[in-house]
């Protein structure tokens, strides 16, 4: 896989992890779901990542209230609560010996069709839950050596045409932007928002340092991402000034520093936009602070042996 925010060390024991499909368990080898479900077909759906560490899910009610909320607008019914869903993923973690260095997808389509077609009176089934439970632990490299971006055509959706505050396994805008970043031979793409301002990156979201003020959207055409929040919270919490405002693309340029936020790799940094050098062409030091301050969080939240 090419170097990337989601680049990952090869783990040889995903080869033969255990997936849930629909209240039962396969290995990785024979997890299949139907050609006619919503997911595979329409991209009807929503997901959620969340990482395993210490034994314990991290910002598990972060992840499912997006989770359910995004359910909730498709006006797809989950058929288990919280708590219920909670235990099916720690069962499944335990069912595959898993403590740490875990990245969990799990992912709700409306279930299956009886014909390939749009509308949901076409679906004839309950909801389809897939839980699937990887070992991948972040490549250093990318953290160490940091990202280069370029800004990209495809624009952010609003909520009149394709929400992008939900996470639904319909990624098609994301994923044009990434081959726009593709052909221009970066690791990410920077989309912009209906107005012309920075918005996100195509699989994290972006902030960017300017005179020890650390700078993002104001979150309107970008998922509300949980680790963006927590460096939020992070940086009141430090006395780091911090501010959502919009902001454009010629500003990044003259970013002292820029970096990226995901449930995967924590903090990224940015070292070009554009051909754009952000500040030295290195991880800032505002970027490695909050880089610590939020692997730090998680392990006095998540500490081994709880």
């Amino acid at each position: 896989m090419q170097n990337n925010t989601h680049s990952y060390i090869h783990d040889d024991r995903n080869k033969n992890i255990k997936i849930y499909i629909n209240g039962k368990i396969h290995e990785r080898a024979d997890a299949k779901i139907s050609v006619f479900d919503s997911g595979f077909l329409l991209g009807d759906g929503v997901w959620e990542g969340i990482r395993l560490h210490n034994g314990q899910l991290c910002f598990l009610i972060e992840h499912l209230n997006r989770l359910y909320d995004g359910a909730k607008q498709l006006k797809i019914k989950i058929p288990y609560s919280k708590n219920e869903l909670t235990q099916i993923i720690y069962d499944l973690i335990k069912k595959n010996g898993m403590h740490s260095h875990v990245h969990i997808r799990i992912i709700i389509s409306r279930g299956e069709k009886i014909t390939p077609y749009q509308h949901p009176s076409s679906n004839v089934g309950p909801i389809s839950l897939v839980i699937i439970p990887e070992y991948k632990i972040a490549n250093e490299s990318v953290n160490n050596n940091g990202i280069k971006l370029a800004s990209v055509n495809t624009i952010r959706g609003t909520e009149i045409n394709q929400d992008p505050k939900i996470n639904s396994l319909s990624k098609f805008n994301c994923i044009a932007a990434c081959l726009e970043g593709i052909d221009k031979n970066v690791d990410e793409s920077l989309m912009l928002d209906i107005n012309g301002y920075v918005s996100t990156c195509n699989s994290t979201n972006f902030f960017i340092v300017k005179n020890n003020q650390v700078i993002t959207s104001k979150g309107k055409y970008c998922l509300n991402g949980v680790t963006r929040e927590n460096i939020v919270k992070i940086c009141k919490e430090e006395n780091i000034d911090i501010i959502k405002k919009d902001f454009t693309l010629e500003t990044t340029y003259n970013a002292d520093e820029a970096f990226a936020t995901g449930t995967f790799a924590g903090v990224i940094p940015i070292i070009k936009i554009d051909n754009h050098t952000i500040g030295n062409g290195k991880k800032g030091l505002l970027t490695e602070r909050l880089f610590k301050l939020y692997k730090n969080k998680i392990n006095q939240l998540y500490p081994n042996g709880k």
